[in-house]
């Protein structure tokens, strides 16, 4: 990372000096093997140790999110359709694939009834296998009809269990990543531990197991600790080959197992491209960027606008001629965020108004300042962005010396590429969880892993303490090793006592209201019944009824988009005969309105999907406050309010064929 150059000392003698000089050489000689053979023990006892400090880690969390689990929903006590209700919104549809390819009566039926799937969108045919990232519910499928399991272990164990089995590989590779930056594994266990206590912002695994991102981050974590190594100078061929090899199949199974892959990997290739402008990347050739500081930042800038040119050029191109709109809600959102004019489009506001789309909140920082490790991010983020600022600004003032050197007052220091790499890495994925909370699960965990590293790293000591005026090589050593250990002690002092007691919390999983609807369904309606709804409802009643859906939560298709909207008048100001067209034209039999959305009050006005449907349509919202003055009255009640009225407009098209506290299902009248 940042290594600090020694002064020459002042020549006395030349005999005198070649006198010692001799003299040490003999030494050395009679030294050397007995220095190597102890220094390679030392390298095998340390990377055993440290190895197996990584599994044990690695597996212990597993076990700790395994346990939470059950726990919370006492797992193993409910019933099959509780288990799956618990799969809630879009990991219910994911699940479902993985059910369904278990209950095919051979592989092959399996995969057709995915390939040609008619039941996830009701009058249509779509290849599953395209549309959605289940690659990896067809390999579980597959492995549980193939290993002698099936008498010992519940397929969804199997399930499960693996995707805690990947939370282990999680925290593996982000200890493995801060070992490489630090040279020491205590560095690595110290990464897991802040990732374990500040379990709320680094995962989400134990409530929302079958989501994608839990699927891929540990792959997106073996990718960056497999870059790391490979920015290493002076690599061995063979060590080379196969570190690429580890990024190509760690890439290759993260784009498979996350629709937002794109986006990630086009980060990546910026963290890149920016350390490669600025010369911080180790390379074949040098002295490509030449002439005066001036002149090579303007290059520089000139490069910058020309590639973000051409992709955007490009993207939009390539889209038109293929007619791709899968993103275009992306794009709205994007853009409605950062206020780039306001937006009625009814998808945008959908991301906007939910709470995971907004910027990360302030108690963030306060529970990763509680742990202490956002303190020592921003600590080891000041040094080494001091030190990436003096090398690049080295790097762009004189191409003739060495690369990744510059200078901080009368010291020399360098940046190693792979601290390059990761600090641009943390930087700019910073920027996004901060724009977007969802997205800080890929921050926060490589905070653990930044913040690690600086505090056992040797360079970042010895810059330190030289800048104040207290070098000793003894205090480096002193300051690695005891402060980090320092942490470790206050964090089980801390946080055992509240994990203790979390993992003794006993709960169970109760929602009645939902496993009535559910066995009602099964009872009582066909199995090719077609129902209408809420995405997130939909998706459970695919998984534990098997019944055809006219939406639901997989919502990177335009079509799909438009479809959802559509459906969702059920919760706007239209009339009967409007909805039962609407609904029927999707092939719908069955309705399902929740009083959940229907008198919603978790958003703020303006938010609440009623305002949201009532705006698209260019509605007046409910209740008091400010409309826009194009806004006009609606000529029609709310009809998730009305219909349960049983009037004869309504009657004539729906008949109520059940209800709770929660839920009511009416059956379309085929005539319209």
């Amino acid at each position: 990372m940042i290594s600090i150059r020694q002064r020459k000392g002042i020549k006395t003698t030349e005999v005198s000096e070649d006198y010692a000089v001799q003299e040490e050489n003999v030494k050395l000689e009679n030294k050397l093997p007995s220095s190597c053979t102890s220094g390679r023990l030392w390298k095998i006892l340390s990377f055993t140790i440290g190895g197996t400090v990584a599994l044990c880690i690695g597996l212990l969390t597993s076990v700790y999110l395994a346990t939470l689990h059950e726990n919370d929903l006492w797992f193993s006590n409910i019933k099959e359709v509780e288990r799956e209700i618990s799969f809630r919104t879009e990991c219910g549809l994911y699940y479902s694939y993985y059910k369904q390819m278990l209950q095919a009566p051979t592989l092959m039926q399996g995969f057709r009834g995915l390939i040609y799937d008619n039941k996830t969108e009701s009058m249509r045919t779509i290849n599953l296998l395209q549309r959605m990232n289940i690659y990896q519910e067809v390999f579980l499928s597959i492995l549980y009809r193939v290993l002698p399991i099936q008498k010992y272990l519940e397929p969804v164990y199997f399930y499960i269990y693996t995707l805690f089995g990947l939370q282990a590989i999680y925290v593996a590779a982000l200890y493995v990543t801060s070992w490489l930056l630090s040279g020491t594994w205590l560095s690595g266990l110290l990464a897991a531990f802040w990732y374990v206590t500040n379990r709320i912002d680094t995962t989400r695994v134990e409530f929302t197991i079958p989501l994608r991102e839990n699927w891929a981050l540990p792959f997106f974590a073996i990718q960056i600790a497999a870059i790391t190594y490979f920015l290493r100078p002076n690599l061995q061929p063979l060590s080379q080959r196969l570190t690429l090899l580890a990024i190509f199949i760690s890439t290759f199974l993260f784009s498979l197992t996350w629709q937002f892959n794109q986006f990630m990997m086009l980060m990546q290739a910026l963290v890149l491209f920016i350390l490669d402008s600025l010369d911080m990347l180790p390379a074949v050739k040098k002295n490509l960027k030449t002439g005066s500081f001036l002149n090579r930042l303007g290059k520089l800038l000139l490069h910058l606008f020309v590639v973000l040119c051409l992709t955007l050029f490009l993207n939009n191109i390539i889209k038109k001629i293929l007619n791709l709109k899968s993103d275009e809600h992306i794009f709205k959102f994007l853009k409605a965020k950062f206020g780039f004019g306001a937006t009625r489009d009814f998808d945008a506001n959908l991301y906007l108004c939910e709470e995971a789309f907004g910027l990360l909140p302030f108690n963030t920082f306060e529970r990763l300042s509680d742990t202490l490790l956002f303190y020592a991010y921003i600590f080891v983020l000041s040094i080494t962005v001091i030190a990436a600022l003096a090398v690049a600004f080295h790097n762009l003032s004189d191409s003739t010396n060495q690369q990744s050197m510059g200078k901080v007052g009368k010291y020399t220091i360098g940046l190693k590429p792979e601290t390059a790499y990761n600090l641009t890495h943390t930087i700019l994925f910073g920027f996004l969880a901060l724009s977007t909370m969802r997205m800080k699960y890929l921050w926060t965990s490589h905070m653990c892993v930044f913040a690690s590293f600086g505090l056992c790293s040797p360079e970042i000591w010895e810059l330190l303490l030289k800048l104040i005026h207290l070098y000793n090589p003894k205090r480096i050593c002193i300051m690695r090793y005891s402060i980090p250990i320092l942490i470790l002690l206050y964090l089980c002092c801390k946080f055992w006592p509240g994990m203790m007691e979390e993992l003794s919390e006993l709960r169970e999983f109760y929602d009645p209201d939902t496993v009535e609807l559910m066995n009602w369904i099964n009872s009582n309606t066909p199995r090719k019944a077609v129902f209408a709804g809420s995405m997130q409802l939909l998706a459970g009643v695919k998984l534990c009824t098997g019944r055809t859906l006219t939406n639901h939560p997989h919502y990177e298709d335009n079509s799909l988009r438009e479809r959802t909207k559509a459906v969702y008048q059920i919760y706007a100001k239209r009339s009967p005969e409007d909805v039962h067209a609407l609904l029927r034209s999707f092939g719908a039999d069955y309705v399902i309105l929740e009083d959940s959305i229907c008198y919603e009050r978790r958003h703020r006005r303006g938010c609440r999907l009623r305002d949201l449907l009532d705006v698209a349509n260019g509605h007046m919202m409910d209740g008091p406050g400010e409309n826009d003055p194009d806004l006009k009255l609606a000529g029609h009640p709310r009809f998730c309010e009305e219909i349960k009225r049983n009037l004869p407009p309504y009657t004539a098209y729906f008949t109520r064929v059940f209800q709770n506290k929660t839920f009511h299902v009416y059956k379309l009248s085929r005539n319209k």
